[in-house]
This record gives structure tokens, C-alpha cells and sequence, in this order.
């Protein structure tokens, strides 16, 4: 796939992205974050809009507040509660004085935005798309620039620089289709990920994620065709991962086709694997994989032992 890589950019300062909106990059760096998460300064009427806060981390909210200079923050906006977009946010809420808004049915019980977000609101200019499957409160915007270009912040459902990780319970591998399905119905010029750099000609690159997807999910069915499999033992073949995080992410996104799967009616499960796959015993939770499965270590590994097979197979 036609991923972008960038070189890292400056730490502390404003990055001129396009007309009228500047990135600060945080400094949370990872296998699963690139370069750092991007919180986008978007200038408004009346002040500066936040979009992605970013990580809990006082020294980006600095960063971020320099950025503004002396231009008020207008609103606080979230692509969605994975920690490294809205762990800033009660901070900067706090400095700034700013409403929050994020989508009606927020993902942390601890956030209740003070503007709640529907498919096609709008809020300070930009018109929210809801788009789950990374995260079921995922959000992206619709903006146009001063010249009426149309660009969309796709948040983390398309990245610039990698796939994105559907992880159940909070992600979903069919409305990750069904959102893709949406993005390729418009015409954004540019897309404006939560990590990575700018995105042209982005509907190339859905149509790429979507086709992957639908090429794995042909491969787990094909193996699911031949004997029952669990999630770890399965992901570890057809991923051949040998980073400790990457390899729970493959077993994430395994189990989101295995559920999508049997929520179909194709597949079914079946009691867990009782010899442990070495990748299972391993496990560590990546950053951000920690808040989309709920902060369970033992969730995670008990996920990577269960074990699905074909609807009939067993005769």
C-alpha cells in the first residue's frame, strides 16, 4: 500500500500543514503512533479549534498552548477517546476554558462532552462523519479551506503511514468496512490523519485498505476451511510478526474478522485453545491497544486463545 513516511518533525513548535491549520506533533512515539499523535490547530471565526488534544502530557499541552499564541481556543474537539488523541483533554479544557465535543456516546465513561456529535453535526466548521470501526465514538471532519477546497480528518480510521488496528470490543471489523465504504463515497482532496503527514489523492488509499481487508479475511477463510484455528496460533501465520506489539495487533485485528465473521454466519466459535500458542503467552499490550481492550492484560491473552472454526465443518 502507498503508506507516506516523513522524517521527525520538530518537537515544541507549530508545522504549517495547509491554509489556515498547523500541527503540533506530541511526543509519544511508537510502533503504534509513528511519529507522535498530531493535535491540529484549525483557525476559526472566533478563536482556534483543537482537534486530537493528544496524550496526558503537560509538556504537549504547553506546546500547544504556545502554539495558540494569543489567539483564544474556540473549541476542543476529538476524533475519538483512545488515550493518545483525548488524554489532554481535561487539561486543556482547564486552560482554555473551551466546550468539548465529541461524538454523543463517548467511549470513556469519565468524558461527557460538553457538545455532543451526531453523523453530519457541525460544530465550529466542521461537520462530523461518524465512522466507527477503530473506535466505535470515532469521529472524522469535514473542513473546507479558505479557497473551498474539501479535506477531511480522518483521524485514526486512514492513516497516512500505516493501517489502522480494529480491536473488539471497541473496534469492529464491519462497520470498519462499512466506514471505509463511506470515505470512498466522497471526494476529499486531502486527508489530515491524527499521526503521519498530509495524504493526497486519498481515496486510492481507501480502496487499498478496504481490498487488504477483504484479501485477509479470504486468507482466514481459507485456513478456517481447513481446521479450526485459534486467534493467536492463526494471526502468527499469516502475519509473521516478530515485534511484541505488532504481534498483538495482528491478533486483534484476526479476532475482529473471526467476530465480523460470525456475526455473519460463516463462522463459529469453539471452545480455547488448551495448549497455549507461544504468542499468547508473550503478550504485552501495545500503546493504544491498552484502552481499546479495556486495560486487561488477562483479556488480551484469553482473546488470543480463542478458537473459531467453520459453521458445519465438524460434521
Amino acid at each position: 500500500m502507498p503508506f507516506l513516511t516523513e522524517p521527525e518533525p520538530r518537537r515544541g513548535v507549530p508545522i504549517f500543514v495547509l491554509p489556515g491549520i498547523r500541527r503540533v506533533v506530541a511526543r509519544n512515539p511508537s510502533v503504534m503512533t509513528y511519529q507522535g499523535t498530531n493535535t491540529y490547530l484549525i483557525e476559526a471565526g472566533d478563536g482556534l479549534v483543537v482537534l486530537d488534544p493528544g496524550p496526558r502530557d503537560d509538556e504537549h499541552v504547553r506546546d500547544v498552548m504556545a502554539a495558540a499564541g494569543s489567539r483564544p481556543v474556540s473549541h476542543i474537539v476529538l476524533t475519538h477517546t483512545h488515550s493518545d488523541h483525548w488524554g489532554a483533554t481535561a487539561a486543556l479544557a482547564q486552560a482554555t476554558g473551551a466546550p468539548v465535543a465529541a461524538y454523543k456516546i463517548s467511549g470513556k465513561a469519565e468524558l461527557k462532552p460538553d457538545i455532543a456529535l451526531d453523523h453530519f453535526s457541525t460544530v465550529a466548521g466542521l461537520m462530523a462523519l461518524h465512522t466507527p470501526g477503530h473506535a466505535a465514538d470515532h469521529l472524522c471532519f469535514e473542513h473546507f479551506l479558505p479557497d473551498g477546497t474539501k479535506i477531511l480528518f480522518s483521524g485514526d480510521h486512514v492513516m497516512s503511514w500505516s493501517s489502522s488496528i480494529v480491536s473488539p470490543p471497541d473496534g469492529d471489523m464491519l462497520s470498519y468496512y462499512r466506514s471505509l465504504e463511506l470515505l470512498l463515497a466522497r471526494d476529499d482532496v486531502y486527508y489530515l490523519s491524527g499521526h503521519g503527514p498530509l495524504l493526497a489523492d486519498p481515496r486510492a488509499l481507501v480502496r487499498e485498505l478496504l481490498a487488504h481487508r477483504q484479501y485477509r479475511e479470504r486468507t482466514i477463510l481459507a485456513e478456517l476451511k481447513q481446521q479450526d484455528w485459534g486467534v493467536a496460533a492463526l494471526a502468527a501465520k499469516l502475519y509473521n510478526k516478530t515485534d511484541p506489539y505488532l504481534k498483538v495487533a495482528a491478533q486483534r485485528n484476526v479476532l475482529a474478522h473471526m467476530l465480523k465473521l460470525k456475526a455473519e454466519g460463516c463462522v463459529e466459535e469453539h471452545e480455547p485453545d488448551t495448549i497455549h500458542h507461544p504468542d499468547a503467552l508473550l503478550i504485552t499490550a501495545p500503546p493504544g491497544v491498552r484502552e481499546e481492550s479495556n486495560g486487561q492484560m488477562m483479556t488480551l491473552r484469553a482473546d488470543a486463545l480463542r478458537r473459531f472454526g467453520m459453521v458445519g465443518l465438524r460434521g
